[in-house]
């Protein structure tokens, strides 16, 4: 017997100010079994951070072979944005940079190591891949201030990010990086 996935609600304000993006959002973010509480929180800031119309939560999440974490869609259904979270491999991010008109990897893990490992790799259009990083305490932080209802207030503005979740107060840097 396989255990399902949790779902964790997110009531959040969002304030982008680099972006002029500020939206109340009501999220329901399916966590699989398999996933950390880290990834999730990743996941989650990835689409605050990367929020336009026609954004999406992959249809697998972590067990998804063929769908990255996030996806943007335009009117059509065409992929128009293809968000990785976590440590993707160098051919996976290829295969989503080709599909995509653009492509970008949020992270919690060691993003020098992460880069080390995509070095000498193929990946398409290399150079306009965005790899943005959130200090790990950071992330363990906000992890550990999860629940299964939460209240988020996100803002972000010239590269410093603040969160309220659930009453926990939390800042960092995000260490914005560009492949090629």
């Amino acid at each position: 017997m396989t255990i399902g996935a949790t779902i964790h609600t997110f009531e959040v304000e969002l304030s982008d100010v680099d972006r002029e993006v500020y939206e109340q959002l009501s999220l329901r973010v399916a966590r699989h079994p398999s996933e950390t509480d880290a990834y999730m929180v990743t996941r989650v800031l990835a689409y605050l951070l990367e929020y336009e119309e026609g954004i999406a939560f992959g249809a697998g999440g972590v067990s998804s072979t063929d769908e990255p974490a996030l996806l943007v869609r335009d009117l059509t259904g065409q992929i128009t944005k293809w968000i990785e979270v976590g440590a993707p491999d160098a051919a996976r991010l290829h295969h989503g940079s080709k599909l995509a008109g653009s492509a970008a990897v949020y992270t919690h893990r060691d993003v020098d190591q992460l880069l080390g490992s995509w070095a000498g790799k193929t990946i398409h259009r290399a150079e306009g891949i965005a790899v943005r990083a959130f200090d790990r305490r950071f992330i363990d932080a906000a992890a550990d201030s999860l629940e299964r209802r939460n209240t988020l207030t996100c803002s972000a503005t010239e590269g410093q990010l603040y969160l309220v979740l659930n009453g926990a107060t939390l800042e960092t840097t995000i260490d914005e990086r560009r492949l090629g």
